[in-house]
Formats: structure tokens, sequence, C-alpha cells
């Protein structure tokens, strides 16, 4: 089976291939030549994973599924959620994002956030949604150099280090992305 990831974010797409069996390949957008900026105006998540799977479906004609990812802090409302990956602006810098987030939190010791992906599937004209959630705590400090976005300051539930300081085997076992992309796997394997 062949499906077209709608994301043009390389670290994303090896993490989720890394977990997909070999019978289903992975095509980004770059593959199936779209390279315009897909737009991301929804008010949720799960909005924003469903305009993107219905652009790649409508505009190209492809099987394919979408994400959106955001962190949702309890002590700032739910902030940056939908908009975690311009939260300091539009320039998308992680390092900025991380530099507004800690010190929005500077004053707070309610630390608690969580990690919330929604996978938008469309397969065969019908739409399917999966979602993962990974709670935890916003630490002080960047510590770690894997993963990407806001994985060196995220320390996930039962674990002393941060995303960005797992291995990518142990963060696909309890990640957002990871528990959300289990289920489509879960699914896509039921309809062989």
């Amino acid at each position: 089976m062949q499906l077209v990831f709608a994301s043009n974010n390389k670290n994303k797409i090896i993490e989720i291939q890394n977990m997909l069996p070999e019978t289903i390949a992975i095509l980004s957008l770059e593959d199936i030549g779209c390279f315009e900026e897909i737009p991301e105006t929804a008010h949720t998540i799960e909005g924003n994973a469903i305009l993107k799977a219905n652009y790649v479906s409508e505009k190209y004609g492809y099987d394919c599924f979408a994400d959106d990812t955001g962190l949702e802090v309890t002590a700032l409302d739910g902030e940056p959620g939908v908009y975690s990956a311009r939260y300091a602006g539009d320039q998308r810098n992680a390092n900025d994002n991380m530099d507004k987030l800690l010190l929005n939190l500077k004053d707070k010791s309610n630390r608690n956030a969580q990690f919330k992906t929604v996978i938008t599937l469309n397969l065969k004209g019908q739409q399917y949604l999966f979602t993962g959630i990974a709670k935890g705590e916003i630490t002080f400090e960047k510590s770690g150099s894997q993963g990407f976005g806001y994985d060196p300051i995220f320390r996930p539930e039962q674990y002393s280090e941060t995303f960005a300081q797992l291995s990518l085997e142990i963060k696909n076992k309890i990640s957002h992305r990871g528990k959300a992309t289990s289920q489509l796997i879960a699914f896509l394997n039921t309809c062989k």
C-alpha cells in the first residue's frame, strides 16, 4: 500500500516511516510535486489535520494521511496549542518557540503539559481520525539533542529524561505521534 503523508517535515516522515510495516510505503508532499504551503487555518488540531488531508486528496487525488500536533500547557490555558509551530512568530523557529514558552512559564509552578497529535486518514473516499496524547511537564531548561520542536523541554510522565534525550525507539512507543500512528497502523492492517 502506498500513502501520501501530507508533510515536508523530514523528521516526522522518518519517525513515522520507522513505525510502519514494510508493506506501507510513504510518499512525501515533495514526492508528489506538492511544493505549496498547505493552509492550516483551523482553530483546532483536529481541524488542521483534516484540512491538510483534504487538500492532498482533493488537489492531487491520492489516498493520504496528515497530522497536526500541538503542545498544550495547563498553566497557559492550553497554549501554544494549535499555534505550537508558530508560537514565537511565522519564522517557525523551534528555539524561539521554546524560549517564549519558558519565559511565559517563568513564574508558574504548574508545569503540566501534554502533546496531542491527530492523524486524519483519507482512504478510498472515507475519512478516519486517530488521536494520541502524551502527558508530562515542561522542564526549566533545554536538555538533549534528539527529536525536534519542543522535545528538549518536554519530560514525559514516568521518565526523568526529555523527549530529546530519549532514543527514537522509546519515544515512538510513548509519544503522542507514536500512539496516534499505532492506531493508524492497526487500522491499516485491517484494510488489507
